[in-house]
């Protein structure tokens, strides 16, 4: 699923005290020759808060049980995220869709400063502190899918000194 993108740490859930994050359930119509079918869709993020996370899409003819199926989806895609003290270590833009986010650090107390489904997204990953603004379309789906794009392309300084082949003062020092 998250082949694009290099440096992927996916996770498995065994072991981890994954808290699940309802981001919106939207009810959906099939029409047939009968009537109407309705049917429920629901979008979760599951994390530990302490950098794994993970995203779910469930549909069924009920809402309980669309919650349940996409805890489980969620569940079966999970990534861990480089936080350094309750931050991320860089600014970074993501996109997917019409919709666009961007995240940066911000110095302790400041809170998440977030709305909507890039708040569920960044809470379930345990940043205490960051900026976002989410712009373009405001679907919940995109927008959860724009803020995993963003903290999939996050890498620490380690990871960037073991790429540059360097060691980690001269990364910070140039």
């Amino acid at each position: 699923m998250y082949q694009r993108y290099k440096n992927v740490e996916t996770v498995k859930p065994g072991g981890l005290d994954l808290k699940d994050r309802l981001v919106g359930v939207q009810r959906v119509t099939k029409v047939t020759k009968g009537g109407r079918a309705f049917g429920f869709s629901a979008i979760v993020v599951v994390g530990d808060e302490s950098g794994v996370v993970g995203h779910g899409l469930g549909k069924s003819k009920d809402v309980a049980t669309a919650i349940a199926k996409a805890v489980e989806d969620a569940k079966k895609n999970l990534i861990r995220i480089p936080l350094i003290k309750g931050t991320i270590p860089h600014e970074q833009k993501g996109k997917f869709g019409g919709a666009r986010v961007y995240i940066q650090p911000a110095s302790h107390g400041t809170g998440v400063i977030a709305g909507g489904a890039v708040r569920a997204v960044l809470e379930a990953v345990g940043v205490h502190d960051v900026l976002s603004k989410s712009q373009g379309s405001s679907n919940p789906h995109n927008v959860v899918k724009a803020t995993f794009d963003a903290l999939l392309q996050i890498r620490d300084a380690k990871t960037i000194a073991d790429q540059r082949g360097v060691s980690l003062e001269k990364v910070f020092k140039g």
